[in-house]
């Protein structure tokens, strides 16, 4: 099938390049694959991207850069652009900071054999996990989400949440879940959970591993924690409703709820 790979980015000038790289060197036909570069960066991010744009232009693949300068709804916003314009039958999602194996889109791209299945998530995996005390304590952190948490609902039939990048959506999901929303910090928690309220099936593979990095400053941990807490938060009062009068069985919406809820404290 046809795949666009999204890739939103934001003043990410240091590790653009590599990103553009990693998906150009994706095992997929080329006349089958589109890479989207949704730069809404305020640097030099697009001009430390050419490079990396012009060889995988030259080996055959259509790249398409979008560079957008209201930056309406942020990434949601950014990935929504994308789709206008967006050929692929399924979406792939990549952060700035990720490096998918060659092998991805052959490895996730199985399980949608299954009409019913919406979204395919993969397991981070973590570069610079022995940098310090503080991005191990993330990778362990990370691990316990993917490994256990996300492992043992997608094992009993509960619903899970797409992470926002190292992941796949069949795009008609997108599209029955009403889109990319901005109205939170988390749109990707906030889309899973519409999707699946929609019907859609999601699959977790603990055995396709991508790489990134871990915030390396306590700072940076410090943003990131808050922003996901704050988001999960702001999904959990938009969708209560939503998911409590769903048709799902009861066990999965209570696991949904407490799940959304978790950041309360």
């Amino acid at each position: 099938p046809s795949v666009t790979v999204q890739l939103p980015v934001f003043n990410e000038r240091d590790v653009v390049g590599r990103l553009v790289d990693a998906v150009a060197a994706l095992d997929w036909p080329r006349e089958r694959l589109q890479i989207q570069l949704l730069d809404d960066s305020t640097d030099d991010t697009a001009s430390c991207a050419a490079a990396a744009v012009a060889r995988a232009r030259a080996s055959g693949i259509e790249v398409e850069v979008l560079h957008r300068h209201d930056r309406v709804g942020f990434k949601a916003g950014a990935l929504s652009a994308g789709l206008r314009s967006a050929r692929g039958e399924f979406i792939a999602i990549f952060d700035a900071d990720f490096s998918p194996a060659p092998d991805f889109l052959r490895r996730t791209i199985l399980p949608f054999a299954d009409p019913d299945i919406g979204m395919v998530q993969a397991r981070w995996g973590h570069l610079n996990a022995g940098e310090s005390v503080l991005t191990r304590a993330q990778s362990l952190m990370l691990d316990a989400h993917f490994r256990v948490e996300h492992l043992s609902r997608n094992r009993s039939g509960a619903w899970f949440n797409f992470n926002g990048t190292a992941g796949i959506w069949r795009r008609t999901a997108i599209e029955l879940a009403g889109g990319w929303q901005g109205d939170t910090l988390t749109e990707d928690l906030d889309l899973s959970y519409r999707a699946q309220v929609a019907g859609c099936r999601f699959v977790y593979l603990d055995d396709v591993v991508v790489p990134a990095e871990v915030p390396s400053t306590l700072a940076a941990f410090r943003s990131q924690q808050a922003r996901w807490a704050k988001g999960s938060l702001e999904t959990a009062k938009k969708l209560t409703g939503l998911v409590a009068r769903s048709s799902a069985p009861t066990f999965v919406r209570v696991e949904a709820l407490q799940h959304l809820w978790a950041n309360l404290a």
